[in-house]
């Protein structure tokens, strides 16, 4: 089926045009046509969210890694354990005359030739079950996926790519090749249905996609899972290269799209709205680095020694998140009243669910009870943030 998509607005099967719309519809007939509800995956070609490396909340750059963690560009993670020490990035070194902007570079500053057996390091993406249910896993109708990337790398040779089943320990993993030296390449993988194990229809992970850097011989010295099978950790990345051998090796990667079907389209681009919520929903930095002078908060004094703030977020997140934060001595300020009473961070999270945060400090200051007032940056290195990552 095929819908024409006009004026920039999404439709699915029974919308109702608009004055001033006209609907073509290929191969469909009235009742392919139904409301679109929400920012839902399956709203989306794509799978993948930010594949165009667009949005990095956390910053532009991060060094001495050396551990599994979120670093950069929203919604990748890192893998990573004893395979040297990484600076990651987002990168406007990109494709030509692809539209994208942005990429994601990874570049190894402590060079590790030898490895040990459980040596890792690779990037990642997770997925929530209940946004996988049309993909149909565990059924004899389950679909086959595809996934396009583009790539590059001063070094050359075999490099996986793995889709992990984590509610059923299922995994399926191939190849593909970097063929010349730091020179774009776009790269198409297709992976068969699997026809055992369903995901499971909640928020939590059910699938994530592995695209692998390092690996030591826990993962890559038997056979590689070329059809979906029960995991076993020697067949996840058998015959990757060890990215991890020199400091002048690097990696990069954008326009990572995963969809249903046994081949690639273009990559859908969004708008930068639509890519920010989606991000949204794992993520939330309320307060980025580098905002010295700004007011970002409003709150009221509790009591003489309290302040409590609320804020909502811009989408609901994946569930009731964390705050992050990273506090030092004044870091910030509560104006109220024509005065600044200075704290160090945020000692009490008050109540924090998946739409707002009701949070403040009850260890530094010192006001009337009732007055309202406005939270002032006071520190370059102050940071704030809200994550209900997987």
């Amino acid at each position: 089926m095929a819908i024409t998509i006009l004026n920039n607005r999404a439709i699915n099967r029974t919308d109702t045009a608009s004055a001033g719309e006209n609907w073509t519809a290929t191969s469909a007939t009235a009742s392919d046509f139904q409301v679109a509800s929400g920012l839902n995956q399956s709203a989306f070609r794509n799978i993948i969210i930010n594949g165009d490396m667009s949005l990095a909340q956390r910053g532009t750059s991060v060094t001495g890694i050396t551990s599994s963690t979120f670093n950069t560009v929203d919604r990748f993670g890192t893998g990573a354990s004893s395979a040297g020490t990484w600076t990651q990035s987002q990168s406007t070194d990109v494709p030509t005359g692809q539209g994208f902007a942005t990429s994601l570079k990874m570049d190894c500053t402590t060079a590790k030739g030898s490895l040990g057996s459980g040596d890792l390091c690779h990037i990642n993406q997770r997925f929530e079950g209940q946004n996988l249910q049309y993909l149909k896993k565990g059924t004899s109708s389950a679909e086959s996926t595809t996934v396009s990337f583009w790539v590059k790398s001063n070094k050359t040779g075999t490099y996986i790519a793995e889709l992990y089943d984590s509610d059923n320990t299922r995994h399926i993993a191939k190849s593909y090749t970097i063929s010349n030296a730091n020179t774009w390449e776009k790269k198409t993988i297709t992976y068969a249905g699997d026809t055992s194990g369903a995901f499971t229809n909640d928020n939590g992970e059910s699938l994530a996609i592995y695209f692998w850097l390092v690996a030591g011989s826990d993962f890559n010295s038997g056979t590689l899972a070329t059809s979906w099978a029960s995991v076993t950790n020697a067949n996840r990345a058998k015959g990757q290269v060890n990215l991890s051998d020199s400091t002048s090796n690097d990696w990069y990667v954008t326009g990572v799209q995963l969809e249903t079907g046994t081949s690639a389209s273009d990559f859908e681009y969004l708008p930068v709205d639509v890519n920010s919520q989606r991000c949204h929903r794992y993520y939330y930095t309320f307060l980025p680095l580098g905002s010295l002078n700004k007011y970002f908060l409003t709150g009221y004094y509790y009591s003489t020694g309290y302040i409590y703030c609320n804020t909502l977020f811009p989408t609901i997140m994946r569930a009731s998140p964390s705050l992050e934060q990273v506090g030092g001595t004044n870091y910030y300020q509560f104006y109220s009243a024509s005065s600044g009473d200075t704290f160090d961070d945020f000692t009490n999270t008050q109540t924090i669910n998946p739409n707002s945060a009701f949070f403040g400090n009850n260890s530094d200051v010192s006001g009337t009870a009732g007055n309202a007032g406005a939270v002032y940056c006071g520190n370059n290195a102050a940071y704030v943030a809200f994550t209900a990552e997987l």
